[in-house]
């Protein structure tokens, strides 16, 4: 059905890594006979060995890898990034998929001691970020084939392409370490390049009668704009959308492979919601004589890459939401057509926070594009018989919990449709008919949508429930509340941090010896004092020693003075805090997108 890629092109499954005093060696440990790869420490310049040097003075440190990610260069040393644990996640049409369970970063940074002591001070600055790269969620790869694209498109490359390094044959948008690979591309290590995406794989097999059913779910994360939920929201000038995922449902049965592919992404319009302490910060539209250009760009992306395109836009009609939802439909009023529809679904207004199978009345308005534009298959001679020629785009807020509702049942129907043609189940049958079937498939989705919402807002996805068990229930709720009020302490005082990481990771933000050591730009006068700690201490404090004067006034009545004025300092802090919110978060420090 799918070549794998050219064996002399094979990655190396397992290596050990020797730690010298000067320099790091990537020996190959699978059985291949390729050479070592060396890596000195000094400023990460790397070099092809035929074995691995003997050690002078020390014993070398030796450790098992199992890929290497790639490097990335900071203002005067080089980081190396390698997968030190790993575990099978399932296959992916017959080849075996990893998932990182742990990665780590080794320095290339000896050089860094004859640096000047600012240039110190910065690279120790820029190094204790990829502390948070490591933990980095949802990274999987693969030895054998390209996870990057869909079975249609797998299926859709030609022979010479399939004979390519798997690099090669990747679709950047979805490569997580496409910029840490660049260094490895001009040294031509091919052997060493493993390609590596964010985003979810599940997998579950379950019996229907006599068929077994192996279903895969599958999510891969555009990197063009890839962030935290409130320092990336809404598109670029170029039309690329914050938390673009594409999600692809594959199911095996008998021989025959289906899959269904669908998207999500923020609104595509230049539009922000900068922290600033409150619950709910407000929408800002930037440029908004910009809107139809930029969806038109995103949708003419969306047009090229997937065909025909139906946008469900799942935001309130009200509020701020409602400004946004308004700008969004009037935005793409001038590229509507046959190919390209726009339906508007109030979710909570329709179906509140517990009527979820209201989503019936989203169906009714879609299912014809579903059943016109259809889904892939092959039979069981490997030939393709269906073709997918259209995509099913959703967005809510954040494109994560009302999203992932909304495409859990888009998956269910499609799945069912491609059942009861491969005669699997009756026409009358669906997979609430099978309890065990039924069980598989929203835990699937659920865990889904939590992967998913991990890496963009810091929480497991809310409405869990309902596409877990198929209803709302009381630890739901409360787990939703829970994971609401984590989001908010997240989004103000850890993401701007992890937000520069991910900048670096990228290549979003290209460390420079000239504007990095330039001289930096005066903090305001605010900005030189803000410390929510601080000020949070302080306010304390004041309603501590307030509560203790009111407690003596029986005694002096002067106690009575000093609780209002502690008081009055309490609410003064607390008032300053308030008016000047943004600078008391913690924000991003390296890049900013332009606008």
């Amino acid at each position: 059905m799918l070549a794998k890629a050219d064996p002399s092109q094979k990655l190396y499954t397992r290596m050990r890594l020797w730690e010298f005093s000067d320099q790091y060696v990537v020996e190959p440990s699978d059985g291949s006979s390729g050479s070592c790869l060396a890596i000195s420490r000094v400023n990460g310049n790397m070099t092809l060995l035929d074995e691995v040097p003997n050690a002078t003075g020390r014993a070398p440190k030796i450790q098992t890898i199992f890929g290497v990610v790639g490097i990335l260069k900071l203002l005067a040393g080089s980081y190396l990034f390698v997968i030190t644990e790993r575990e099978c996640a399932g296959s992916y049409l017959g080849h075996p998929i990893f998932k990182v369970l742990k990665l780590k970063v080794f320095p290339c940074d000896l050089s860094v001691k004859n640096s000047p002591e600012e240039q110190k001070k910065m690279e120790s600055e820029f190094s204790s970020m990829l502390k948070v790269a490591e933990k980095t969620p949802g990274l999987y790869f693969s030895y054998d084939v390209n996870i990057t694209l869909s079975a249609q498109r797998l299926n859709d490359l030609g022979d010479e392409s399939r004979l390519l390094p798997l690099w090669r044959q990747a679709e950047p948008r979805f490569l997580w370490n496409n910029y840490m690979l660049e260094v490895l591309i001009d040294n031509k290590l091919d052997h060493y390049m493993l390609p590596v995406i964010q985003g979810s794989f599940q997998n579950f097999q379950s019996a229907v009668g006599k068929d077994t059913i192996d279903v895969t779910l599958i999510a891969r994360r555009c990197t063009r704009r890839t962030g935290t939920r409130m320092w990336r929201r809404g598109a670029d000038p170029d039309g690329y959308v914050a938390n673009f995922v594409e999600s692809e449902q594959i199911v095996h049965i008998n021989g025959y492979t289906a899959s269904y592919v669908q998207v999500r992404g923020s609104i595509p319009l230049l539009w922000e919601q900068i922290v600033d302490l409150t619950y709910k910060p407000k929408f800002d539209i930037v440029k908004p004589e910009e809107a139809s250009r930029v969806a038109e760009r995103h949708f003419l992306d969306l047009r090229k890459k997937y065909g025909n395109v139906l946008a469900v836009d799942l935001v309130n009609k009200h509020g701020g939401e409602g400004r946004l939802c308004e700008k969004y439909a009037a935005a793409v009023q001038n590229i509507l057509s046959d190919d390209m529809r726009y339906v508007h679904f109030d979710f909570h207004r329709i179906c509140g926070h517990i009527h979820f199978e209201r989503l019936s009345i989203l169906y009714d308005q879609i299912e014809d594009f579903l059943v016109k534009n259809r889904y892939y298959l092959l039979n069981e001679n490997g030939e393709k018989i269906e073709e997918q020629i259209g995509i099913v785009r959703t967005n809510c807020i954040d494109c994560l919990d009302r999203t992932n509702v909304t495409q859990s049942m888009i998956g269910r129907k499609m799945l069912e449709l491609q059942l009861q043609r491969l005669g699997v189940f009756d026409a009358n049958k669906t997979i609430s008919s099978y309890p065990g079937f039924d069980d598989c498939f929203k835990i699937l989705w659920a865990n889904h949508g939590d992967d998913i919402s991990i890496q963009y807002s810091g929480t497991p996805a809310l409405k869990g429930d309902f596409v877990r068990y198929g209803k709302r229930t009381t630890q739901g709720i409360i787990n939703d509340g829970i994971n609401a009020l984590t989001r908010y302490y997240l989004n103000n005082f850890v993401d701007g941090t992890k937000q520069d990481a991910i900048d670096l990771m990228q290549g979003h933000y290209i460390v420079s010896v000239s504007r990095d050591m330039a001289s930096k730009k005066p903090q305001g006068k605010v900005e030189a004092v803000a410390s929510f700690r601080l000020a949070l201490a302080l306010i304390i404090t004041g309603f501590v020693f307030a509560m203790m004067s009111l407690r003596k006034v029986r005694y002096d009545v002067w106690h009575l003075l000093f609780s209002l004025l502690w008081a009055g300092l309490s609410l003064a802090i607390g008032g300053f805090v308030k008016a000047n919110g943004r600078v008391f978060c913690n924000r991003p420090r390296l890049h900013k997108p332009p606008y």
